[in-house]
């Protein structure tokens, strides 16, 4: 992928109001190769950071409002960024949910409920495709471009050995089989974008927070070194490599 890495981008981070994918708009405003970033949020009262460094890079740097479980925000967000350009070459999506005030991974059958389950695929698995539908124009060029989605070793189905936690890995297993599909039909619709899934690790953010306690801090990644591995994974795709599922090192995760 060094190729496209050294020729001028432009880039969208969605889901970059906190965390990973905060830490991944930051990366690519110290990237020179990437021109413009886009970099999408929920609600400014918790995109406060992200917000200031749109101010402080306001030549670079552009903020977008956006619900990815709302398809019309989608489009919307689609149509803003095509007014500053025809194409994108690395787009990462950074949206996920595991848990919230209301809503906890399962630890048995007695936990689940259809409306968990349907938020779980909502968020994780389906607004995902939906950005892969509205963002193909932009992807439509003769440049080599990345498509990565942040999911979870937990969504494969081969490694699971523990059990739980039902509707966040029937959500990521979902996620991984979406954007394989995505990374089948891109190219007949003249898309070059290598299109994959990303596991991080565990990484110290809200979202596993409740989580920590029995990780070694030696796989308690900052932010920072997240970020920092997931780039060098994406440095080093080729095109063959499309339509896979990688882990934070490089390595190829199971289906």
């Amino acid at each position: 992928m060094n190729s496209t890495m050294n020729q001028s981008q432009n880039a969208l981070i969605i889901g970059a109001s906190q965390g990973i994918g905060l830490g991944f708009v930051k990366k690519c405003l110290e990237t020179p190769s990437i021109s413009t970033v886009f970099a999408s949020y929920r609600h400014p009262d918790t995109a406060t950071e992200l917000l200031t460094l749109s101010h402080q890079h306001c030549d670079r740097l552009i903020c977008i409002p956006m619900d990815i479980t709302d398809e019309i925000q989608i489009q919307e967000a689609t149509a803003q960024i095509q007014q500053h350009t025809d194409s994108l070459h690395f787009v990462i999506n950074c949206v996920g949910l595991l848990h919230d005030s209301t809503l906890q991974p399962e630890k048995s059958l007695r936990q689940i409920n259809s409306e968990n389950l349907m938020r779980y695929f909502q968020v994780n698995s389906i607004g995902a495709v939906l950005l892969a539908k509205h963002l193909l124009p932009l992807l439509q060029h003769n440049q080599r471009s990345i498509f990565a989605t942040i999911s979870a070793k937990v969504g494969s189905i081969g490694d699971n050995k523990l059990g739980g936690w039902y509707g966040y890995r029937a959500s990521k297993a979902a996620l991984n089989m979406l954007m394989k599909t995505v990374a089948i039909e891109y190219p007949r619709k003249g898309a070059n974008a290598i299109v994959i899934t990303l596991h991080p690790g565990t990484t110290d953010t809200r979202l596993s927070k409740p989580f920590q306690r029995n990780v070694p801090p030696e796989k308690l990644f900052s932010i920072e070194k997240t970020v920092s591995q997931l780039w060098s994974v994406l440095e080093n795709l080729e095109q063959t490599d499309t339509g896979e599922f990688f882990s934070w090192d490089g390595t190829r995760l199971p289906w």
